[in-house]
């Protein structure tokens, strides 16, 4: 499909143990045995066969003793012959190995082009094509599994079922509309409504499953917000088991926004501590604050942090009034203090909202803390069936949900089955979107160029 051979730098950048030069395409052995020298070289060894040989230079001089192989297609990644030369790693040799494949023929790979090509030639869909750079950016072991399952076809797999079914409904309904003088089983609106519910709860539970992969992989992002001094930053530090915000006694310590993630239940949290807000006393507070407000509004998930040694202030019920609309935990800290503030007190002002009472110093009370965040955003979902998907993923498959629920609004109204199989063409559009059966080149290049170079 693609005449052209491309070679790229498939290793991270830097020094380390190794570093691979992946290059794919009708010349890859060719280029490959062009930069180096050995007993015997690719063209005459078998595929998946490594080879000891020599880097060497327009000089046949030696650069550097490494390994080759070579990959026949379409029994390779890219489903094309894919040769890789592995040098010893360091950003010069690699650069050299590249820079003199590239001199004999190949070109440079753009980001991604190597699992673009996989998408283009069948090697993988392209659910499988986005779940490859889910595994690279994976931060914990769950978002890798949950990226992992991807990979392996399973979210394909749910949805080519889905796609099918729906496709299959369509076309009974449309047969009815075009035909109805032909003896060809007809299929009422009460029928047609109970499968357009089944597709429909099929897409919910897919969607759920992809939410909490899309958790894993992005995690939750935690503001904590308060008056100065109620000990925003003893509570970073505690939930980071480490001293990485300063804590004085004076308030206003925290002039700026102190942010570090921690994983709990395999979901990234990212901790953000906030200057105090109130009325600032100097510039530099001021600018403390707008940061602080920014993150107020920019988080999904608030820890309003209360100093429960003292009663409600006129700062704590301004705060109240701002966050009881919005996703927010209570937390009463100093809790190895006299309390003054209690849960009654805050049950007046913000009724139903979750409180915890902790010890910062102590570090008590800090797992249920951890545990409500990220229940609060995943829900009941089962952590360990996420699938890891993308924001353009969840998006469509959003928009074929709603689509399915208007052809059943439709069917349930008696407006006619021409306009649900009209929404049923529109699910079936976003489907293919998601799959990859239709792809335009706007579509590739927006997904691809997300992937590193060598990917």
């Amino acid at each position: 499909m693609f005449d052209d051979t491309i070679a790229a730098i498939s290793t991270a950048w830097g020094e380390a143990g190794i570093a691979v030069v992946r290059v794919s395409g009708a010349e890859a052995r060719v280029i490959a045995d062009s930069v180096l020298l050995a007993i015997k070289p690719l063209s005459e060894t078998p595929p998946r066969y490594m080879r000891n040989a020599c880097l060497i230079d327009n000089n046949g001089q030696v650069l550097d003793k490494v390994l080759a192989v070579w990959f026949r297609g379409p029994k390779s990644f890219t489903g094309e012959d894919v040769a890789e030369i592995q040098c010893h790693g360091g950003a010069l040799v690699a650069r050299t190995c590249l820079e003199m494949c590239i001199a004999r023929g190949a070109r440079p790979a753009e980001p991604g082009e190597f699992t673009r090509r996989a998408f283009m030639n069948g090697r993988i869909d392209l659910t499988q094509a986005e779940a490859v750079l889910g595994i690279i950016r994976s931060k914990s072991e769950e978002a890798l599994r949950a990226s992992s399952r991807v990979l392996r076809g399973e979210l394909a797999e749910y949805l080519q079922d889905v796609y099918h079914e729906i496709l299959s409904l369509s076309a009974r309904l449309e047969v009815g509309l075009d035909f109805p003088e032909e003896d060809i089983p007809f299929i009422d609106d009460h029928e047609a409504s109970l499968n357009v519910l089944t597709l429909k709860k099929s897409l919910e539970d897919l969607l759920d499953r992809c939410r909490t992969g899309f958790l894993l992989r992005d995690g939750i992002r935690v503001a904590l917000v308060g008056r100065p001094n109620v000990g925003k930053s003893s509570l970073l530090n505690a939930l980071l088991q480490e001293s990485r915000a300063i804590v004085t006694s004076i308030p206003g310590t925290t002039r700026d926004v102190i942010e570090e993630v921690l994983s709990y239940r395999g979901v990234p949290l990212t901790i953000v501590d906030t200057a105090g807000i109130g009325i600032p006393a100097d510039e530099v507070e001021a600018i403390g604050i707008e940061r602080a407000e920014q993150e107020f509004h920019r988080a999904e998930v608030r820890v309003w942090v209360i100093d429960g040694s003292e009663p409600l202030s006129r700062a704590d019920l301004d705060l109240a009034s701002r966050i009881q609309h919005l996703r927010h935990v209570v937390v009463i800290n100093k809790a190895d203090l006299p309390l003054q503030t209690k849960e009654k007190d805050l049950d007046k002002i913000l009724p139903a909202s979750p409180v915890f009472i902790i010890s910062a110093q102590m570090g008590e009370g800090l797992e249920k803390l951890k545990d409500e965040i990220v229940s609060m955003v995943a829900g009941t979902g089962a952590l360990d069936s996420g699938l890891n998907t993308s924001s353009r993923q969840i998006h469509e498959l959003q928009t074929s949900l709603k689509a399915l629920e208007e052809a059943w609004e439709a069917l349930e109204k008696g407006l006619g089955q021409d306009i649900s199989g009209t929404c049923l063409s529109e699910a079936l559009e976003s489907l293919e979107r998601l799959l990859g059966i239709q792809a335009d080149d706007t579509l590739l290049d927006t997904i691809f160029s997300q992937f590193c170079v060598g990917k």
